[in-house]
């Protein structure tokens, strides 16, 4: 029955039907009485709504607020409200269906303009309470007598109110849960357009109030896929250091970070990653401001790739030629054949032997013994093994220039495969 402020919602979607109306169990005279009394209501009704608005200022802050700034549209949705719903006292079928629609139609304004809905309920049950006090005083000014039997009616009168009370309850949540939606995708197109480089410069300023982020802070991006993906596991995987702040985005295949540093660096992050078996975490290099979160957003995209596949977490700034490797796969397979090829043609186990023994070789250093404890045999069965890879490739184990080759191609062939 009350009232509230005039918002700018197009439609009220989502109005639940009308339950059907409650029999009264008071005979027709006690009826009599309650239509007589919202008659003369009808006729009062804009000293009723200035009252009800007196209270509204009185006792509820929200209300106060709106009667400033708008004086004009408040008062006549109070006494839009209050018809609707004192019309419904003397013609129920005629009325029920408009009240409701106007209740509800309070309801999703109101959340719409950010009133609290405690506030809107107290104001719908203290316009109730004006009605009914006034339905008892003009009763009472007709016969007192007629006021016993308005009593009689007390429960049908509140459990309009109650009604009215709930829907607009429902109205409220209904628009409150799409409001939320709205700024939940609002905040997720923001975050995805920084990931892929395309907010604009001069949005930059509103998209860095929204997300909570300075616009010109220091930051990297982690990159993290999962081999089963079940649901959101980004802030699983990864504590930030205090002194950061992380902003996780949910994508197809793979979850992005975005990892304000702070006075911290990139490395800082590597301890804070929590791997599950199978998931792979690539961390960008720090970049500055967050119209460079799209270069990082690539730059960890390229540390995932080159991830073993087994899983692992991969720290660009430490893995750099392999990432140039994954960032040109068509050079990395060219440099393959050229420095393994005389290996290919070999039978799988004999090749595959040759190349772990070297790939152990380089792991410890270029010391044979370690790489023979290491690959369970004797220090002269690996320098036959690195003996026979010169002879078959032409390359020289001693020479910097040959190691710098053979290391890459062992990296690319395991990063892009045979």
């Amino acid at each position: 029955m009350p009232n509230a402020v005039r918002a700018h919602v197009r439609a009220v979607p989502g109005l639940p039907p009308a339950s059907p109306p409650v029999r009264s169990l008071v005979d027709a005279e006690a009826v009599a009485v309650l239509r007589r009394a919202a008659a003369v209501l009808m006729d009062d009704l804009p000293e009723i709504t200035e009252r009800l608005l007196a209270v509204l200022q009185e006792q509820e802050p929200a209300y106060r607020a709106a009667f400033e700034t708008d004086p004009s549209g408040l008062w006549q949705e109070v006494h839009r409200s209050l018809r609707h719903n004192v019309g419904s006292l003397l013609r129920p079928r005629e009325c029920r269906d408009a009240a409701r629609r106007c209740s509800w139609r309070i309801g999703a304004e109101r959340a719409e303009q950010g009133m609290p809905l405690d506030a809107l309920l107290h104001a719908f049950r203290l316009g109730g309470a004006l009605v009914w006090r006034r339905l008892v005083e003009e009763a009472a000014r007709r016969d007192p007598d007629d006021v016993r039997l308005l009593v009689h009616v007390a429960s049908d009168v509140w459990n309009f109110v109650d009604e009215h009370c709930t829907l607009v309850a429902d109205a409220y949540r209904h628009v409150e849960r799409q409001l939320a939606w709205r700024r939940e995708n609002r905040l997720r197109l923001m975050t995805t357009a920084l990931l892929d480089g395309t907010t604009r410069i001069a949005d930059l300023p509103d998209v860095a109030t929204a997300l909570d982020l300075p616009e010109q802070g220091r930051y990297a991006v982690v990159s993290v896929a999962v081999a089963h993906p079940a649901g959101h596991v980004g802030t699983q995987l990864l504590s930030v250091p205090p002194g950061m702040r992380a902003l996780w985005h949910t994508g197809t295949d793979v979850e992005h970070g975005i990892v304000h540093l702070g006075e911290g660096e990139p490395k800082d992050l590597v301890d804070r990653v929590t791997v599950p078996i199978g998931a792979r975490v690539g961390i960008s290099r720090a970049v500055d401001g967050l119209a460079a979160v799209g270069d990082a957003r690539r730059l960890a995209e390229t540390a995932l790739r080159a991830c073993p596949e087994s899983g692992g977490t991969v720290l660009l700034d430490e893995h750099l030629p392999a990432a140039l490797l994954v960032s040109t796969p068509a050079l990395g397979t060219a440099l393959v054949n050229r420095v393994l090829g005389p290996l290919l043609s070999l039978d799988p186990s004999d090749r595959d032997l040759l190349l772990d023994t070297v790939s152990a070789w380089l792991d410890n250093d270029g010391s044979a013994q370690r790489a023979a404890t290491r690959l369970y045999c004797h220090r002269n069965t690996v320098l036959n093994r690195l003996r026979r890879f010169e002879q078959l490739t032409g390359r020289c184990l001693t020479r910097p220039a040959d190691v710098v080759d053979t290391s890459l191609a062992l990296t690319a062939r395991r990063l892009l495969g045979d």
